[in-house]
């Protein structure tokens, strides 16, 4: 268990390591090549980009909302004060408007008055050009609905356009269509439908060019535009809209934003006078009606004075004449209310009347129930402006429309009672006359006829004169009409395009380039679990690193690469390694080496020989111990031919060390013993005294003994031999070690199986540092490759 803990202790120590930038930086800028391709390749793409994509231009308008909400209803009152037509201004909410802004049937106006879903453009090198306002004909489709999609390509030539490329889709299946050509100012049956192309007078340098026409469906280019206007307030206490658009043509986003201004005011004034319109159509028709009463009343006034021959008459009551004037008059005021009443009562009741704005202003005394119309009115107005926009089942409409049916039953309830009250104020008023007529019995008869006759015609009259001075106020009311806008600022923009910015695109690409490159460089760093270098083995172990061996790719493991005054980086290599290897010493001498891996493709028996070569040229007696008595890949790397070997004398088969021992063709301080036959029983025969006589034999006679041994995980005969060995090199291949196999290499370490363990790293990549230096760490100043 504790041997366990403190593997994990070891293991979390090797993994918390801290970042070297230094050593991110060094291995980022070995990829340098990639870099110079990365952001070549980003800045020439960023450069096609701009070069292809249209210029966007921005183009702003403001207006003012008259919000009485806001305002007060200051503008409305001083109308008010000069005449009673201010309810028949419309109380807007900010919020409302800028809904309405935005509303589907307001855009679709504006994209069909400007004709925007038919585009007309031109290649221009790399980009495309749109001929708004600039196109050298226009191209009506009579015929196409205008959801159909349809693309053609138009070329104006000698008065007449050719139309080729013709395409519309059915079924949002594609037809192609033949070609046709057109005379300008023409309409011809097309395989489109009727078609007329008429000149527009501009655009006179695109004439000869191709022009690639579409037809859109209006609703999709709507939608569109409704999501690119921008539209917000100006400031949250303020009543001034903001209105936005980016397009491609800065004259067509003026033009779709003034004239949705103008299409907002417009529909604004509509919904205002038709209120006033209503009221003046009651107005006329009340006319007429009282018009023809009243002449009746004069032509029966004139009939009866014409037969009873009358031109002056006296009353021989006058002093009670004075007593019943009053009771007339206000037996007229009554009259005349009760007549008003009674219009209203049956302009409620016909059906026909059914959904439609109540007369306001009429002049009825009951100011509750004027009250009550008037906001009836309101109400019924803003439910048919949502109505516009919405259908039956949205709930506010559903919630205006049971608010308008009580709203009516009040209003029926109020003009009753009123009635009611003017009858039994008018019965009133009567009795007290009959009772004052009673007293004037004397009068003669045809001065009370032409009384009760004169009293008819000054209510008619009175009415009538009424009525005239109502429609004139309503007429008023129609011309002084204002809009719930004011335009503060028409659409406007600078000439600068916003889109698209090159130096910010340039410098994203340039950004890209350089992220790119160093992404991948370090994704494919953190994801590489090979070991490739010393810091790989350093950062996890602490086995005492011996050195480290570049990779030649002009040079094979099987050759003996290190040779006399050599001053290639491999030479030089094993001579540090040599070097190093004295250090460790320490004044202890170590003169038997064992060679392992982990395995076998490490370069164990590569390493031994030339390490063994690179000390023999340093004046050492060198003998290499083939002990990989398996396979025997030293003695194949020195083209030993001899049939006896190690386990000759390890198996009692040759007495004599020395009979196994052969001299080396590459130098003359370099011997070796080859490995022998394969015996049955390897590890048994590296088990027998034999061994340690021989070791100690080799001892007396050579400076060292370069053991080349068999994998350490492979079979136990490297664990075996290792009794007899003084230091272990440990040889690990660079690009095929995986680097989760070291906490393998610091188990063994640790468990001190193998004496005096170091390691050798095979097969580094080369690498440019500065100074000449290679490899890691340092070896090769003012050297080079050879071959």
């Amino acid at each position: 268990m504790e041997q366990q803990n403190l593997d994990n202790k070891i293991q979390q120590e090797h993994t918390e390591q801290e970042i070297d930038l230094v050593e991110i930086g060094t291995m980022l800028m070995r990829h340098w090549l990639w870099y110079i391709v990365a952001v070549a390749l980003a800045l020439v793409l960023g450069f096609l980009y701009i070069k292809s994509t249209p210029k966007t231009y921005e183009r702003h308008a403001s207006v003012l909302i008259k919000d009485d909400k806001a305002s007060g209803g200051a503008n409305m009152q001083g109308v008010a004060a000069l005449t009673d037509l201010a309810d028949f201004g419309l109380k807007s909410s900010v919020d409302n408007e800028i809904l309405i802004f935005q509303s589907n049937s307001l855009l679709r106006e504006v994209s069909t008055r400007l004709s925007l879903n038919t585009t007309y453009s031109v290649r221009q090198g790399l980009r495309k050009k749109d001929l708004y306002g600039n196109n050298p004909f226009e191209v009506v489709f009579l015929e196409a609905s205008t959801e159909q999609p349809i693309q053609l390509k138009g070329k104006l030539k000698e008065n007449q356009v050719q139309f080729t490329d013709v395409k519309t889709w059915t079924g949002g299946e594609e037809v192609e269509l033949p070609h046709f050509s057109v005379q300008l100012n023409d309409t011809v049956d097309s395989p489109l439908g009727l078609l007329l192309v008429k000149t527009t007078g501009l655009g006179k340098a695109y004439e000869g060019e191709t022009i690639q026409i579409h037809h859109r469906g209006l609703k999709n280019v709507t939608l569109g535009y409704g999501n690119a206007i921008q539209i917000a307030l100006a400031d949250k206490k303020a009543t001034i809209i903001n209105l936005s658009l980016r397009d491609e043509v800065p004259q067509r986003a003026e033009d779709i934003l003034n004239t949705l201004i103008d299409v907002y005011n417009e529909e604004a004034i509509n919904d205002k006078n038709q209120m006033a319109m209503n009221t003046s159509e009651f107005i006329n028709e009340r006319l007429i009606i009282i018009e023809k009463e009243l002449g009746g009343v004069d032509t029966q006034i004139e009939t009866f004075k014409k037969t009873e021959k009358l031109t002056n008459i006296t009353s021989d009551a006058e002093m009670f004449i004075t007593e019943t004037t009053g009771l007339k008059k206000e037996e007229l005021e009554v009259l005349n209310q009760l007549s008003l009443g009674q219009y209203i009562k049956d302009y409620l009741i016909d059906p026909a009347n059914r959904g439609k704005l109540i007369p306001a202003n009429t002049g009825i005394s009951d100011n509750t129930t004027e009250g009550q119309i008037k906001e009836y009115n309101t109400m019924l107005l803003q439910r048919d402006r949502l109505l516009s926009n919405s259908s039956d089942k949205n709930p506010v409409v559903s919630d205006l429309n049971k608010s308008l049916f009580a709203m009516e039953q009040t209003i029926n309830r109020s003009v009753d009672n009123v009635i009611s009250g003017l009858n039994l104020k008018l019965k009133n008023i009567r009795a007290r006359d009959k009772q004052t007529n009673q007293r004037i019995e004397a009068v003669p008869s045809q001065e009370k006829y032409v009384l009760s006759v004169g009293r008819q015609q000054k209510i008619k009259e009175s009415l009538y004169l009424f009525l005239l001075n109502k429609r004139e106020e309503n007429a008023l009311a129609q011309a002084i009409t204002q809009s719930n806008a004011r335009v503060i600022d028409s659409a406007r923009g600078s000439d600068q395009p916003v889109a698209p910015r090159s130096m910010m695109i340039m410098a994203g690409a340039l950004f890209l380039g350089l992220l790119l490159p160093t992404g991948v460089i370090l994704v494919l760093t953190f994801l590489d679990n090979k070991v490739r270098t010393r810091q790989d083995i350093e950062d996890k172990l602490d086995i005492p690193f011996l050195g480290e061996i570049p990779l030649l790719n002009d040079k094979g493991e099987e050759d003996l690469v290190v040779e006399e005054h050599s001053r290639n980086a491999v030479s030089e290599a094993f001579r540090i390694i040599r070097t190093n290897l004295s250090f460790m010493e320490q004044n202890k001498e170590q003169k038997v080496l064992s060679f392992t891996s982990l395995t076998p493709d490490s370069g164990k028996s590569f390493v031994a020989v030339n390490l063994a070569m690179s000390l023999a040229m340093a004046g050492k007696k060198v003998v290499l111990l083939d002990l990989d008595i398996r396979k025997g890949q030293l003695s194949q790397r020195l083209g030993s031919d001899h049939m006896q070997g190690a386990t000759n004398y390890l198996s009692g088969g040759v007495e004599k060390v020395k009979d196994v021992v052969y001299q080396s063709i590459y130098h003359p301080n370099l011997f070796y013993i080859p490995s022998g036959p394969t015996p049955p029983n390897p590890a048994e025969l590296l088990l027998s005294k034999n061994l340690d006589a021989m070791v100690e034999e080799l001892r007396k006679e050579f400076d060292y003994i370069l053991i080349d041994s068999v994998p350490a995980m492979a079979v136990a005969d490297a664990a075996i031999t290792n009794r007899v060995v003084d230091r272990t090199v440990y040889v690990m291949r660079a690009g095929i070690l995986d680097k989760r196999s070291l906490s393998l290499v610091d188990k063994i370490y640790r468990s001190g199986k193998f004496k005096n363990l170091c390691i050798v790293l095979n097969g580094v990549k080369p690498t440019k540092r500065s100074y000449g230096y290679g490899y890691g760490y340092g070896y090769g100043y003012g050297y080079e490759n050879e071959d």
